[in-house]
């Protein structure tokens, strides 16, 4: 199993295109399904943004301090080589980056793949939401993973819309899922 964990704010949150890029494979073989574990996360301090002409986000510093956290997925069980992977996926645009991000203490883990809990996906919402009250993270857990933070400069970025993952999943992921290696 990996030592390495992951959050995920854009396209990866989708099990289909992680286990694209780190297995090979949309639908992976249950064994692989069952070597990561993802838990929905709230990432405090950073903002998503549209990046102009694509269908991923980028990820920055906020330059606010009540902006609310960014939602995505925090991923255990990621292997160096999946790291190796991972990296070039992502490309130049971005770096690597330690941060802390919030977790529901004893919220239910699910492997990648599988469904979640959607009433924890929906108090992570109504929590992201709420903006970044010090109340509403009192329940949570901060943990240390890494991600991808946008370097490509703010003026590829649409600063003033959030990237939204639902339109995505609605209008876009089948592309992604269905593309050939060469177009991702």
């Amino acid at each position: 199993m990996g030592d390495y964990t992951f959050f995920f704010y854009g396209t990866l949150m989708a099990p289909a295109i992680l286990h694209r890029i780190i297995h090979g494979s949309s639908t992976p073989e249950v064994w692989q399904k069952s070597l990561i574990i993802s838990r929905p996360a709230l990432l405090p301090g950073y903002r998503r943004y549209r990046v102009h002409n694509a269908d991923y986000p980028a990820l920055t510093p906020s330059d606010s301090a009540d902006s609310p956290p960014v939602l995505g997925t925090i991923v255990t069980g990621i292997t160096e080589g999946d790291i190796y992977r991972l990296d070039r996926f992502e490309g130049s645009e971005y770096e690597k980056c330690s941060v802390r991000v919030k977790v529901l203490r004893g919220a239910a883990q699910t492997k990648c793949g599988e469904e979640g809990d959607g009433s924890l996906q929906h108090a992570l919402e109504k929590t992201a939401n709420a903006g970044c009250d010090e109340s509403a993270f009192r329940e949570m857990e901060e943990v240390e993973a890494m991600t991808y933070v946008w370097k490509d400069g703010k003026e590829r970025l649409d600063v003033d819309q959030e990237w939204d993952y639902e339109h995505f999943k609605k209008e876009k992921m089948q592309w992604w899922v269905e593309a050939d290696e060469s177009e991702l």
